[in-house]
């Protein structure tokens, strides 16, 4: 099997990912319309994964998406079958679903597709889908590589530099993470990753136990499925020591609580994979396909989120399709424990409150915030909220009437919600709704930090490009908003993710360029916490997305 580099339109080069994977996978015979060539089939493959598959699926069965199934028969309580799927659709009106979006949340493409790729991507959505292969811990092995040996690890950091303020910061279209010295300003290396990187984990200071230097080593998993290991202790040229494939499309990792191992979920396979985080071998996969909160058999089922338990010796795996959190024991790798927690679908990110007791997650297509107590292993709550909550790392923070509370911004709507999570202290209060903000736009990030008097709130999925430019700062005594900022006035950029310094004093917003440009594009743009006013930018950035601070990720500040 030939793992080929795929390349986009521009010329950059891809990692090997499930779309190149797919590659072995020969085109589907039809008798009769719908067809493509084989050229076109293969580009509407690539293009599907990178900018479809996270909300349809894999096999388009669907979850924060529609299904886009060709043909789906609905038995109806009368015993007639309705039939549905992109065939009953058809090629124009698909060509303007794609196009121009739907009022239920789905992006317009107008802007990132070409008119033949649109109407390429109609067709092949109405054509069968092709099935990626499986992948072994035999196979994963195969990819490992290591750029630095363990004996050269150095016993302190080799630079000099407050490593504990430096940002990790995601740099999508390149894939590649930039190392930035959150003190200086100065970006110190672009480490190449895998392709789109959606997100990045390290040790943290937990109450269980406290690994070796947490902070120190980084994880990321890129969209193809790559986990790379990161050491910021050092020189810049030598960060990147190890890495490996742990599936062909996935989205998350994270470490054990005592630093031995790191756990990767795929979205194809649907698995989830354990590694060894010194060595980055991988010791165990387990699948992930089940039955699902309604009783149904589900094949890909896929792992969005997963977390560390601060108190508890355990990982929370999300399972999107089934509606479950499986709450994983690592202690054991050999009879490893897993307890099932039904909740809701198609589960997406979340956060920890701030005793480190409660995960707090989004069940976005169910419009619910799912809430767990890892002490129990069992569902706490299920609070409604409005359409698509979407809290990516989250925010907790103390409300003048409500106690501790929490909030997620929606990608369905212009909202923040906010509801208690302090059910020791404030019983009466905790998982319901507190207060809604209306913003002007729906969005993917809240953020604020124990130092600030703000929430932060972006608009990223407004139509807009104004909305979409800006952001919204949140007053915590009054729930207000007290100002909106627009970040950019680019074409094609917007404004989105923020993350704190380690004090919290300054504020750090992505200027995030949409376009296929192979010459840095972005920009940080970094506020006054208090002030609220610009106090900076930094250049020299490829479309960078989420940034992470070491000092309140390994000490779970949210």
């Amino acid at each position: 099997m030939s793992l080929g580099i795929s390349y986009n339109k521009t010329g950059r080069a891809f990692g090997v990912g499930l779309a190149m994977l797919l590659g072995s996978v020969a085109a589907p015979a039809f008798a009769e319309e719908p067809t493509l060539s084989e050229e076109a089939f293969e580009s509407s493959k690539q293009l599907y994964f990178e900018q479809c598959a996270g909300c349809h699926g894999v096999l388009r069965k669907g979850a924060t998406g529609k299904s886009l199934e060709p043909m789906v028969e609905t038995k109806n309580d009368d015993g007639t079958v309705t039939e549905s799927g992109t065939l009953k659709l058809g090629q124009e009106r698909l060509e303007k679903i794609i196009a121009w979006g739907t009022e239920g949340g789905m992006n317009n493409f107008s802007d990132i597709m070409t008119e033949q790729e649109i109407k390429d991507m109609a067709t092949y959505i109405m054509m069968e889908p092709p099935k990626p292969p499986e992948m072994s811990l035999e196979q994963m092995m195969a990819t490992r590589k290591v750029y630095v040996e363990e004996a050269d690890y150095p016993t302190e950091p080799l630079h000099g530099r407050n490593w504990e303020n430096f940002f990790v910061v995601i740099e999508r279209d390149v894939g590649k993470v930039a190392v930035i010295d959150g003190d200086t300003k100065e970006v110190l290396t672009h480490i190449p990753t895998g392709y789109a990187v959606h997100v990045l984990k390290a040790s943290e200071h937990h109450a269980l136990e406290e690994p070796e230097q947490p902070g120190r080593f980084w994880y990321t998993m890129g969209r193809d499925g790559k986990m790379t290991k990161i050491d910021l202790w050092q020189t810049p040229d030598k960060m990147l020591v190890s890495e490996v494939k742990i599936a062909y499309d996935a989205r998350d990792v994270a470490v054990s609580g005592d630093g031995k191992y790191v756990i990767g979920g795929g979205y194809w396979p649907p698995h989830f994979a354990i590694v060894d985080a010194q060595t980055m071998e991988p010791v165990k996969v387990v699948s992930t396909r089940g039955v699902n909160v309604d009783g149904d058999y589900v094949e890909e089922a896929r792992v969005a989120a997963i977390y560390t338990t601060p108190n508890e010796p355990t990982w929370i795996v999300a399972v999107k399709e089934l509606g479950q959190l499986w709450q994983v024991d690592y202690t054991d790798l050999d009879n490893l424990r897993i307890d099932k927690i039904d909740s809701a679908k198609f589960l997406h990110d979340g956060f920890f409150d701030p005793t480190g007791r409660y995960f707090q997650i989004a069940a976005n297509a169910s419009n619910k915030m799912v809430v767990v107590d890892t002490e129990t292993h069992k569902l706490e709550a299920m609070i409604d909220t409005a359409a698509l909550p979407h809290p990516g790392p989250g925010a907790n923070w103390v409300d003048p009437n409500c106690g501790p509370v929490a909030g997620t911004t929606h990608l369905g709507v212009g909202t923040v919600t906010v509801w208690g999570n302090d059910p020791e202290n404030r019983p009466d209060d905790a998982w319901k709704i507190c207060y809604e903000v209306e913003t002007d736009g729906p969005g993917l990030f809240v953020r604020t930090h124990p130092n600030s008097d703000y929430i932060w709130a972006d608009q990223t999925k407004h139509p807009e490009p104004e909305v979409q430019q800006s952001v919204q700062v949140i007053s915590k005594e009054t729930g207000e908003i007290v100002k909106t900022i627009q970040i950019t006035e680019d074409e094609g950029s917007a404004a989105v993710h923020f993350e704190f310094n380690a004090d919290g004093t300054e504020v750090w917003v992505s200027k995030w360029n949409l376009s296929d440009s192979l010459e840095p594009n972005g920009q940080i743009v970094i506020f006054d916490a208090k002030t609220l006013e610009e106090i900076g930018r930094i250049d020299g950035l490829f479309a960078p997305t989420g940034k992470f601070n070491v000092y309140n990720r390994s000490n779970h500040v949210t």
